[in-house]
């Protein structure tokens, strides 16, 4: 990073080096400087790629962003899985709301009956659905891109409705929502917002162990720790992993690596697979990218969404 700053050309192997880290803040809380590694990768990401310097997966992720709103590329409509009643609630007659569900590309187009669970749950509550959300910027800020477009176009939305709060499932966009979004968005997390309501959602007790995996945008980067757990808590047991709250391992798919270098991230994804406890029915997160990375490291269907489980509980 220093020999970028000063102006030396950045090969193979610093390009590999830079992008090769997921950003997930186990160094900034272990550093006795209070240095922010994370923080300085993604500056001289940003550098590189103001030069015109990036690897192919790099280039190819800006494309899809820029074609089609979303992470994947994919030219279906982003609001499918919002059908029947719904879709009537999805947005009120007058255009005004309280509070808006941020989806996010990954439940929007990867796990929609997330997306559907999670909106059954917060429209109790008088959530909509941003009429044309677009991506919130998180792959592109992650890996060294400007996302401006994205968020103008999404805040754009939330101001034309007056929503007071923007509540969101997924850990990278609650991120991004929080630190790169105007300050004066009041963002919550999912877990969050229901952990503020649980006396109000009638769940009943579920008789089966769970174990929590800490997402590193959730928990490192915003401390947010004990709300999930109590939410699991007023369910089933829970029993914590090996490594947990800061000290939890990456699931190994944030800040690119996995879009970039799919078999490092599939090997961080098992290694934190042997953090889980033995006795556990379900390892349970509150990250739609963990989600994915953890099931395809070989945990399968035994991963879900916090709200998956409070879904479940529900009388």
């Amino acid at each position: 990073m220093r020999g970028i700053h000063d102006g030396l050309v950045a090969g193979p192997d610093a390009l590999d080096s830079l992008n090769t880290c997921t950003t997930c803040g186990i160094c900034t809380v272990s550093c006795p400087a209070g240095v922010s590694p994370p923080d300085l990768v993604e500056s001289a990401r940003r550098e590189l790629v103001s030069s015109g310097i990036m690897t192919p997966q790099q280039k190819r992720l800006r494309e899809r962003l820029f074609s089609s709103g979303n992470a994947f590329g994919d030219p279906v409509n982003r609001l499918a899985w919002l059908k029947g009643e719904r879709a009537k609630g999805g947005m009120p007659a007058d255009g005004r709301v309280s509070a808006v569900y941020f989806v996010g590309c990954l439940s929007s187009y990867r796990y929609p009956q997330t997306a559907a669970r999670t909106f059954d749950l917060l429209r109790r509550f008088g959530a909509a659905i941003l009429p044309d959300e677009q991506c919130c910027g998180s792959p592109l800020v992650r890996t060294g891109f400007d996302a401006s477009r994205f968020r103008e176009a999404n805040v754009r939305q939330i101001r034309k409705i007056g929503a007071d709060i923007i509540i969101t499932g997924c850990a990278g966009c609650y991120s991004t929502l929080k630190r790169d979004y105007p300050p004066d968005l009041r963002v919550m997390s999912v877990p969050e917002f229901l952990a503020g309501h649980i006396s109000e959602l009638d769940l009943k007790p579920l008789n089966m162990t769970v174990t929590y995996h800490d997402p590193c945008h959730l928990g490192r980067h915003n401390g947010i720790y004990e709300q999930p757990r109590q939410v699991i808590e007023s369910i089933c047991r829970l029993k914590e992993m090996r490594a947990s709250h800061e000290s939890a391992r990456c699931c190994g798919g944030g800040g690119g690596v996995r879009v970039g270098y799919r078999d490092l991230s599939l090997r961080m994804a098992k290694k934190r697979l042997a953090d889980v406890p033995d006795g556990v029915d379900l390892i349970v997160t509150s990250c739609s990218l963990c989600v994915r990375n953890l099931r395809d490291a070989g945990a399968g269907e035994m991963v879900i969404d916090l709200a998956d489980l409070v879904a479940a509980a529900i009388k």
